[in-house]
């Protein structure tokens, strides 16, 4: 059986299936946003601009003409070529917004009202129209008209201090992971939005006035909401959290470690029970039962002495014996897993977690693999439709189902 017919037939319903939604959006944030409806069922309609289209069709591009990132991230959607620099390109994409649930975009605020589409017009043109907007710092406060990029709202959400080793300067995350929070909390305002919508309509209530009804995010806001505790241990304890490289501060034994054949591990023994089995597990009855070492602050205290004998135990042995003695030890660790490892992986593979299509790269089809739909609506992913379309792929479709109105 191959992947793709472990991922089960294409459904036709999904929750998001009957809602239609409207994407101007470049580059990561607001394309995820996007993505995720999409993935759910709704008719994401992507306005790409003409020649170039969204610029993420470069990025990252090994060959042929669009990214596997722009196909991965675009999957589902349909695409349409419309200049909305020019009068006729806002007047079609003006039309498709008053046919709509939802418009997404990610431009610096104030982009939208310069065209004539600020939020007061667009609930003109369609009342219960939800919009969702994406930007580097939000659409009000002092620094709202600043441009901003996933890597800035990272450093200013307080991410980038975090992140690397204590002696060297902030490193940062391999993915842009300021704007893919940024996109979900785009698509969760979204269907927030819609679930809201809803309960107005059957109770007979009038909708939100506009400015109530926008989705307003900013990316920095995004980041500073997964750094859990940082301003309350400031405020309450004054403690400012520094970075530990692979550990995460206060939690110990829980890092990565090195094995005999250059494969790492990541092993978190720092539960009160798992520690104990943990240390039992690598030959080391001593500090199981040590009282010095029963708590999690206490371990934190002697991280060092902990990871020296973790990592002295995983040198001795391949990955694959490490990870067999911790699981049958019931101590949570895993592989530090690279893309090949994650394509043969069976727990990826029984979730339908890969997809395989047939793409075309320079004039030739290949097999690409892409990442599943998460989360999950029964027991393996729903499958993707199709990868990111060329650039105005649906332009005709789109703008002749116009014409027919």
């Amino acid at each position: 059986m191959t992947r793709n017919e472990m991922r089960g037939p294409v459904r036709a319903e999904r929750p998001l299936s009957g809602v239609r939604v409207i994407e101007l959006g470049n580059y990561i944030a607001a394309p995820t946003a996007g993505r995720l409806l999409a993935d759910f069922g709704a008719e994401v309609i992507k306005i790409e601009r003409p020649g170039t289209g969204d610029e993420l069709r470069n990025w990252r591009l090994y060959a042929g003409s669009t990214s596997m990132l722009y196909r991965t991230i675009n999957r589902n959607k349909k695409s349409v070529v419309l200049d909305l620099r020019t009068p006729e390109g806002r007047r079609a994409v003006l039309e498709l917004i008053g046919q709509s649930d939802v418009l997404i975009e990610n431009f610096r605020p104030g982009t939208l009202e310069r065209w004539g589409m600020g939020p007061d017009y667009l609930t003109e043109i369609n009342p219960e129209l939800i919009l969702v907007r994406i930007s580097g710092f939000g659409q009000t406060g002092p620094l709202a008209s600043r441009p901003g990029f996933a890597a800035v709202a990272e450093a200013w959400g307080g991410l980038r201090a975090l992140v690397g080793e204590p002696d060297r300067p902030p490193s940062r995350t391999g993915v842009s992971l300021g704007d893919s929070l940024g996109g979900l909390y785009g698509a969760f305002g979204a269907v927030m939005s819609l679930f809201e919508r809803e309960r107005r309509r059957q109770a007979g209530e009038r909708g939100r006035a506009p400015a109530e009804r926008t989705v307003d995010v900013a990316l920095h806001e995004a980041v500073f909401s997964v750094m859990e505790s940082l301003v309350a241990d400031f405020t309450a304890y004054g403690i400012e959290r520094e970075r530990t490289g692979g550990r995460l501060e206060g939690i110990a034994p829980s890092n990565a470690y090195r094995c005999k054949d250059g494969n790492s591990v990541v092993i978190s023994g720092n539960g009160d029970s798992i520690f104990v089995r943990l240390m039992e597990a690598i030959g080391r009855p001593d500090l199981a039962r040590d009282p010095n070492l029963a708590t999690n602050a206490q371990r934190w205290a002697a991280r060092d002495i902990l990871d020296d004998a973790l990592e002295t135990w995983t040198s001795t042995l391949v990955r694959t014996e490490v990870l067999k003695a911790l699981d049958q030890a019931d101590v949570p660790a895993g592989p530090i897993n690279t893309a090949a490892d994650i394509l043969v992986d069976p727990q990826f593979i029984a979730r339908g977690m890969l997809q395989d299509f047939q793409t075309e790269i320079n004039g030739r089809e290949r097999t690409v693999t892409f990442p599943g739909i998460v989360p999950l609506l029964g027991p393996v992913s729903l499958p993707i439709d199709h990868p990111g379309p060329d650039l105005g792929e649906h332009t005709e479709e789109i703008l002749h189902s116009l014409r027919k109105r």
